[in-house]
């Protein structure tokens, strides 16, 4: 509610009527535009459910530059309530904020002195992570109004061009000490969880690349492991190859013995001599076979 008054000849006359108006303990007066009018107001909701305000021009001001005039103090008004509304959102979510940054702590005095699994903390690390995304999203658009109300404020305070009337506070004081401490805490809220977001995420990337180191190392070792059950499968192979040798050597000689032992007959040695003339080259022979087979194997032939 704004209250247009005609300004008397006695600025002092202005005091009293002030008074009586507004709440002295908060109240606000300047003289604007180059003392063209005498402004003044309290910031407080009445019972009714408004703000006073009273303005007090020069005979010689024109009804548009009154009009102006009121027209700024509503936007200064309005722009500062809804700038308002981001304070009391940061304000909700304050506790919450608390929460995370003592569970955050934690987590990180776990990491660095705790015996608790990666794992285990790592998912941690993520749901912490993920809260504070959500927090951020949520409060994001109203904290970028609250910034660009907050200069709309400071804008309209300005092209007001006040002069201090008879001692008192200003708008543009009142506004240093009521409402900048309110856009400060809303700064200092945004700053903190953009700071915790970073520090989350700093802590996560270290716990993965703790987990991923820990794991190199847990396939370093099962390649070795991996190398050595090779290594004997390798000299089993061997083994069992020359086995075979002598296990076909066996009844190819056999089976040798067998075709040309009439063949001793006729040159006149017996047949065990026959059986060891035949087998070191059936020896050889298969050797030579199992090799080839083999190479080829390996060969992917």
């Amino acid at each position: 509610m704004i209250r247009i008054c005609e300004r008397p000849e006695d600025d002092e006359t202005i005091n009293p009527m002030l008074d009586d108006w507004l709440v002295p303990d908060s109240i606000a007066v300047s003289r604007m535009l180059d003392d063209a009018l005498i402004v003044a107001g309290d910031f407080r909701i009445d019972p009714a459910g408004h703000q006073r305000f009273a303005v007090f021009p020069r005979a010689d001001v024109g009804e548009r530059r009154v009009g102006r005039v009121v027209q700024r103090i509503c936007e200064i008004e309005t722009y500062k309530t809804m700038s308002m509304l981001g304070f009391t959102r940061v304000r909700g979510i304050g506790p919450r904020m608390t929460e995370i940054d003592e569970e955050l702590t934690r987590l990180m005095t776990v990491m660095t002195h705790g015996d608790a699994p990666e794992e285990e903390t790592l998912q941690a690390l993520l749901r912490v992570s993920s809260e504070l995304e959500t927090l951020s999203a949520q409060v994001a658009f109203r904290l970028g109004a609250t910034g660009a109300y907050e200069a709309l404020v400071a804008q309209r305070v300005a092209v007001m061009r006040e002069e201090r009337f008879q001692g008192r506070q200003t708008f543009r004081e009142f506004m240093t000490r009521r409402f900048d401490p309110a856009m400060r805490t809303v700064k200092s809220v945004e700053r903190r969880l953009e700071a915790m977001s970073q520090r989350a995420m700093r802590a996560g990337d270290l716990l993965r690349t703790r987990v991923e180191v820990k794991r190199s190392a847990q396939n370093q070792d099962l390649l070795e492991s991996m190398d050595r059950r090779a290594d004997m499968q390798l000299r089993l192979q061997k083994t069992v190859e020359g086995l075979s040798v002598v296990a076909i050597s066996y009844y190819a000689v056999s089976l040798a013995g067998y075709l040309l032992y009439p063949l001793a007959g006729m040159l006149g040695i017996s047949k065990g001599m026959m059986t060891a003339l035949v087998t070191l080259p059936v020896v050889a022979l298969v050797w030579l076979v199992i090799h080839r087979i083999r190479h080829a194997v390996e060969n992917g032939k």
